[in-house]
């Protein structure tokens, strides 16, 4: 065999391990978001937080909790308390399944991160038998949908996430359905940290953010896989609906 033909073969096998290795980050990413998921349903919420670099952002519902600290403070000082009275872990009476599916990875060039979106669709409520007087406690049962542009960092081999953005698309109560959802559903958060002692590092615009029936596109991380032209609408319908409300 000649010199040639060993260089070829051995790049060969240099662009099949390159390949091997995408697909088993994409995996792993994959395998990682997924057990959020899980661990969400279950209110592991200390769990939860170990699955986060340390230097961390979390976007939840208009807030931007930053590092370890701030996830803490979003996963188990307001979800632990709020949800399960401060237990990690399930409490009888409360629902928040959270299933993740749709997934789209992309393995960057630099092999260390990763681009992730899923979609979330969520069915959560409380029991009436386990029902109390505050507003986290009333028996109530409802869907949420939404989705997740997220970025995953491999830190020592091992991926985690690293920024979480979940961005709330639709609620609905299960009784009347989406049909007949009230305008914020869910409060976005107003009240930063530490004013409130739970509340986000940053409250983000709130022209940035919207809820059903308000209906946009939630930005790619990725382009059109054939045009390679970024995946977005011409126009928003609700800028056509002002333009024409202005003639």
């Amino acid at each position: 065999m000649s010199e040639r033909e060993i260089a070829a073969l051995q790049a060969q096998v240099a662009e099949l391990m390159k390949r091997v290795t995408i697909c088993e980050d994409e995996q792993s990413v994959r395998k990682l978001h997924h057990l959020y998921g899980y661990m969400i349903d279950k209110c592991l919420y200390n769990e939860v937080v170990d699955l986060f670099t340390d230097d961390c952002e979390v976007h939840f519902f208009g807030g931007i909790y930053r590092g370890k600290a701030g996830a803490a403070r979003l996963y188990i000082d307001r979800f632990q308390a709020n949800f399960t009275h401060g237990n990690n872990g399930p409490i009888d009476g409360f629902l928040l399944d959270h299933p993740q599916h749709q997934d789209v990875v992309d393995i960057q060039d630099d092999g260390i991160t990763a681009f992730g979106r899923f979609r979330c669709t969520m069915q959560a409520g409380r029991h009436k038998d386990y029902a109390g007087e505050g507003p986290m406690e009333q028996a109530r049962q409802w869907w949420e949908g939404g989705l997740y542009e997220n970025i995953y960092k491999k830190v020592d081999g091992v991926w985690r996430i690293h920024v979480l953005n979940y961005v709330p698309q639709w609620h609905a109560d299960y009784e009347t359905g989406w049909a007949n959802t009230r305008e914020q559903y869910v409060p976005f958060l107003d009240t930063a940290f530490p004013e409130d002692p739970t509340g986000p590092d940053e409250i983000k615009p709130r022209e940035d953010l919207w809820l059903w029936p308000t209906h946009k596109v939630v930005p790619f991380h990725n382009t059109h896989p054939v045009t390679g032209k970024p995946i977005q609408p011409e126009r928003w319908q609700g800028d056509i609906d002002r333009e024409k409300a202005a003639k």
